[in-house]
């Protein structure tokens, strides 16, 4: 899996601002800013997310995914 079909999955799956991908094929760090993310706990961002890629890493393709959720008002836009 690369970082572009990451990226395009979560933003498929969420109105996001922006969404940045790191990651070696099979595991990856992103930070996706999202007004869906307003007045939401953090684990509840994180499922947000997670829904997006759930099928990719129930087939073992994604095999690991560190999130940085944040509003668009905590990353300063």
């Amino acid at each position: 899996m690369t970082e572009l079909e990451v990226k395009n999955k979560i933003e498929a799956g969420l109105n996001c601002h922006s969404v940045e991908i790191g990651g070696d094929g099979y595991h990856f760090e992103a930070t996706v800013i999202s007004v869906e993310f307003e007045g939401k706990r953090p684990v509840a961002r994180q499922q947000l997310v997670y829904a997006t890629v759930q099928a990719d890493i129930s087939s073992g393709e994604l095999h690991a995914l560190s999130l940085k959720t944040l509003t668009p008002s905590e990353a300063g836009l």
